[in-house]
Protein backbone atom coordinates (compact mmCIF):
# COMPACT_ATOMS: atom_id res chain seq x y z
CA UNK A 1 0.00 0.00 0.00
CA UNK A 2 2.70 2.29 0.85
CA UNK A 3 4.40 2.24 -2.94
CA UNK A 4 0.70 2.58 -4.21
CA UNK A 5 0.07 5.69 -1.92
CA UNK A 6 3.84 6.93 -2.91
CA UNK A 7 3.71 6.07 -6.58
CA UNK A 8 0.23 6.65 -7.53
CA UNK A 9 -1.07 4.21 -10.21
CA UNK A 10 1.24 0.96 -10.47
CA UNK A 11 1.92 -2.45 -12.27
CA UNK A 12 2.93 -5.03 -10.10
CA UNK A 13 6.10 -5.60 -11.37
CA UNK A 14 6.46 -1.61 -10.56
CA UNK A 15 5.80 -2.38 -7.25
CA UNK A 16 7.99 -5.62 -6.78
CA UNK A 17 10.59 -2.68 -8.33
CA UNK A 18 10.45 -0.47 -5.57
CA UNK A 19 10.22 -2.57 -2.76
CA UNK A 20 13.23 -4.20 -3.76
CA UNK A 21 15.42 -2.75 -1.40
CA UNK A 22 13.40 -3.72 1.48
CA UNK A 23 14.42 -7.51 0.33
CA UNK A 24 13.58 -9.57 -2.85
CA UNK A 25 9.70 -10.23 -3.36
CA UNK A 26 8.51 -12.98 -5.75
CA UNK A 27 6.08 -11.00 -8.30
CA UNK A 28 3.83 -13.90 -7.23
CA UNK A 29 3.28 -12.78 -3.86
CA UNK A 30 2.89 -9.11 -4.37
CA UNK A 31 0.52 -9.93 -6.59
CA UNK A 32 -1.29 -12.64 -4.08
CA UNK A 33 -0.91 -9.13 -1.56
CA UNK A 34 -2.61 -6.88 -4.12
CA UNK A 35 -5.36 -9.39 -5.35
CA UNK A 36 -6.40 -10.00 -0.91
CA UNK A 37 -6.01 -5.79 -1.02
CA UNK A 38 -8.71 -5.44 -4.27
CA UNK A 39 -11.15 -7.91 -2.58
CA UNK A 40 -11.02 -6.17 0.43
CA UNK A 41 -11.93 -3.16 -1.33
CA UNK A 42 -8.37 -1.04 -0.05
CA UNK A 43 -6.92 -1.03 -4.10
CA UNK A 44 -8.89 -1.10 -7.49
CA UNK A 45 -7.05 -1.83 -11.05
CA UNK A 46 -7.61 -1.02 -14.61
CA UNK A 47 -6.65 -2.75 -17.54
CA UNK A 48 -4.11 -1.22 -20.28
CA UNK A 49 -2.98 -3.10 -22.83
CA UNK A 50 -2.46 -6.90 -21.64
CA UNK A 51 -1.26 -5.32 -18.12
CA UNK A 52 -3.54 -4.65 -15.07
CA UNK A 53 -2.66 -0.97 -13.13
CA UNK A 54 -3.51 -1.09 -9.58
CA UNK A 55 -4.13 1.84 -7.42
CA UNK A 56 -4.93 2.73 -4.06
CA UNK A 57 -8.79 3.21 -3.44
CA UNK A 58 -8.46 4.38 0.08
CA UNK A 59 -6.18 7.04 1.26
CA UNK A 60 -3.17 6.45 4.22
CA UNK A 61 -5.19 7.78 7.21
CA UNK A 62 -8.13 6.28 6.54
CA UNK A 63 -6.39 2.97 5.98
CA UNK A 64 -4.55 3.74 9.29
CA UNK A 65 -7.82 4.42 11.38
CA UNK A 66 -9.41 1.33 9.89
CA UNK A 67 -6.87 -1.27 11.12
CA UNK A 68 -6.97 0.80 14.46
CA UNK A 69 -9.68 0.33 14.95
CA UNK A 70 -10.15 -3.10 14.15
CA UNK A 71 -6.86 -3.87 16.84
CA UNK A 72 -8.61 -1.82 19.04
CA UNK A 73 -11.90 -4.21 18.92
CA UNK A 74 -10.43 -7.41 18.14
CA UNK A 75 -7.46 -7.57 21.08
CA UNK A 76 -8.43 -4.61 23.30
CA UNK A 77 -12.21 -5.50 23.34
CA UNK A 78 -13.14 -1.32 21.81
CA UNK A 79 -11.23 -0.06 24.97
CA UNK A 80 -9.02 3.02 24.29
CA UNK A 81 -7.47 3.13 27.93
CA UNK A 82 -6.10 -0.65 27.31
CA UNK A 83 -5.01 -0.18 24.21
CA UNK A 84 -3.11 3.03 25.86
CA UNK A 85 -2.28 1.18 28.95
CA UNK A 86 -0.48 -1.43 26.66
CA UNK A 87 1.18 0.93 24.83
CA UNK A 88 2.36 3.05 28.23
CA UNK A 89 3.81 -0.96 29.25
CA UNK A 90 6.45 -0.82 26.69
CA UNK A 91 10.04 -0.33 27.61
CA UNK A 92 10.73 0.98 24.35
CA UNK A 93 8.59 4.01 24.66
CA UNK A 94 10.89 7.58 24.66
CA UNK A 95 10.67 10.38 26.87
CA UNK A 96 9.50 12.41 24.06
CA UNK A 97 6.76 9.52 22.99
CA UNK A 98 5.48 10.13 26.65
CA UNK A 99 5.15 13.91 26.43
CA UNK A 100 3.30 13.63 22.79
CA UNK A 101 0.54 11.33 24.16
CA UNK A 102 0.32 13.61 27.65
CA UNK A 103 -0.68 16.92 25.17
CA UNK A 104 -2.45 14.61 22.99
CA UNK A 105 -4.57 13.42 26.13
CA UNK A 106 -4.84 17.15 27.63
CA UNK A 107 -5.75 18.74 24.24
CA UNK A 108 -8.92 16.29 23.83
CA UNK A 109 -12.39 18.57 24.46
CA UNK A 110 -14.24 18.16 27.68
CA UNK A 111 -17.30 18.47 25.35
CA UNK A 112 -15.69 15.07 22.95
CA UNK A 113 -18.04 13.49 20.64
CA UNK A 114 -18.05 10.34 22.63
CA UNK A 115 -18.77 10.75 26.21
CA UNK A 116 -16.62 7.30 27.36
CA UNK A 117 -13.79 8.25 25.34
CA UNK A 118 -13.44 11.25 27.28
CA UNK A 119 -13.98 9.55 30.44
CA UNK A 120 -11.15 7.19 29.84
CA UNK A 121 -8.91 10.30 28.47
CA UNK A 122 -9.14 11.60 32.17
CA UNK A 123 -8.57 8.71 34.02
CA UNK A 124 -5.66 7.88 32.20
CA UNK A 125 -4.01 11.23 32.21
CA UNK A 126 -4.02 10.74 35.83
CA UNK A 127 -2.43 7.39 35.31
CA UNK A 128 0.40 8.40 32.45
CA UNK A 129 3.89 7.94 34.23
CA UNK A 130 6.31 10.53 34.65
CA UNK A 131 8.87 8.49 32.49
CA UNK A 132 8.92 6.10 30.56
CA UNK A 133 10.55 3.26 33.16
CA UNK A 134 7.35 3.85 35.06
CA UNK A 135 4.76 1.50 35.48
CA UNK A 136 0.78 2.68 35.02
Amino acid sequence: MKVLWARGESAVSDIVAATSSDGALAYTSVLTTIRILETKGYVTHRQEGRAFLYSSSIGEQEASRSEVRHVLQRFFGNSRERLLLSLLGDDDLSPEELKRLKDAIASVPDDAPDGDANEESEELSAEIPVNSKEKA
